[in-house]
């Protein structure tokens, strides 16, 4: 897939994620929670997983903010459902290096699936902490962490 094509597929999932996120919804039997918030945006996350035997069975959200973050989370919540804890928190380090443009330009499309599209996110640096929000809200609810995360 060429870079053009990349960037087109980014602002459309961008703009379906935003206008009809997946999984965004509370979970009552919710096993860890987070809450994110992104100052520089206003973007406001509230993260729920149900965990059993190191595996996340269901994932949801709430919260409002930009429509980066938005379909950041709706991405992020379909990709790591019935992952391993390990599986989830080892996708988020890709994640980052991808935002961040470590490893060459080039986004491994094989290895990261759906993800690679935020690589458009690299185009607007200030927008990479919209993206990043909901991944540093689900590594805070898998370590357990009570404080709330901030992207400053």
């Amino acid at each position: 897939m060429k870079m053009e094509d990349l960037r087109e597929l980014y602002q459309q999932v961008i703009l379906d994620h935003n206008k009809n996120p997946k999984n965004f919804k509370k979970i009552e039997a919710a096993t860890h929670e987070s809450e994110g918030y992104n100052p520089l945006c206003g973007d406001k996350i509230h993260l729920y997983l149900l965990v059993r035997d190191d595996k996340i069975e269901d994932i949801g959200f709430e919260g409002s903010g930009c429509a980066i973050s938005k379909a950041s989370a709706s991405v992020m919540t379909t990709e790591v459902k019935g992952k391993r804890v390990e599986e989830a928190k080892a996708l988020f380090e890709k994640f980052k290096r991808l935002l961040m443009g470590e490893n060459g330009n080039q986004p491994d499309l094989a290895e990261l699936g759906r993800l690679a599209v935020f690589s458009g996110v690299r185009d607007y640096p200030v927008r990479i902490k919209c993206a990043a929000l909901a991944w540093h809200a689900l590594v805070a609810a898998l370590e357990n962490r009570r404080d709330a995360v901030s992207t400053e």
